[in-house]
């Protein structure tokens, strides 16, 4: 992705010469974490700037290449935070962390849910794990018989048109579990959520081995960034 990486010298002004209650790290101790902007806390990441701009404009720069928005941040690797002037590898590092960490966070709050009572919520739960990826990755939510998730799998991790998913393997883990059901997940980094024949295959040939087993396949789900399919609320399961 292009990065534009200019700045304006004049405008810097060191963050120690802010008042107390304007510097991210007293503001966050005095007022909360709560009350901090993202680049605020960002900068508190990368504690320092360069010599040309303060760590808070650095990150309001790195913010506004992601259009001022966590989830494409997101989305920038290491070497594409590297390209900004004042950010080494190990800032860089930082930020991925923390927005890995944000995303992880997300997804085990929804995992909270009690039960799963719709394609929406099997959606809650896979999107912040797969939803922004580059690359497809195929996952089998176990359930229980009150449809309370019992472990969420990544059962393959493919390219950028598709992957491979070993049948036995997602039975053998249901049986260990002694799930009762099972819901199928895979996201398209295209962003299209037309299912393609390969996926209508792959669903029969794992619905077919879970019925011989007495477990049930209650739904593939296909989960782009934003939206996603149901293969039960569509009728083709």
């Amino acid at each position: 992705m292009a990065i534009k990486t200019s700045t304006d010298a004049a405008s810097y002004v060191s963050i120690k010469n802010w008042s107390e209650d304007d510097r991210p790290r007293e503001k966050l101790m005095i007022k909360g974490r709560s009350v901090l902007s993202d680049a605020e806390l960002i900068a508190i990441l990368i504690s320092s700037g360069s010599r040309e701009e303060s760590a808070v404009a650095l990150s309001k720069r790195i913010l506004s290449q992601a259009e001022n928005n966590l989830s494409e941040l997101g989305k920038f690797s290491v070497k594409d935070l590297m390209k900004f002037k004042g950010i080494g590898e190990a800032k860089a590092v930082t930020i991925a962390a923390a927005l890995e960490l944000g995303r992880r966070r997300s997804g085990g709050e929804t995992l909270s849910r009690k039960r799963i009572s719709s394609s929406k919520d099997a959606y809650q739960i896979l999107q912040p794990i797969i939803g922004e990826l580059g690359h497809e990755e195929f996952w089998v939510l176990f359930l229980n018989n009150s449809n309370k998730v019992l472990r969420k799998d990544q059962v393959s991790k493919g390219g950028l048109t598709g992957t491979l998913v070993d049948v036995r393997l997602v039975m053998k883990t249901a049986i260990e579990l002694s799930a009762v059901g099972m819901i199928l997940g895979h996201n398209h980094p295209s962003g299209t959520l037309k299912p393609s024949q390969a996926d209508k295959l792959l669903t029969a040939k794992l619905k077919t081995a879970a019925q011989s087993l007495d477990i049930q396949v209650l739904d593939h789900i296909i989960v782009t960034e934003k939206q996603y399919f149901s293969f039960a609320d569509d009728g083709i399961l």
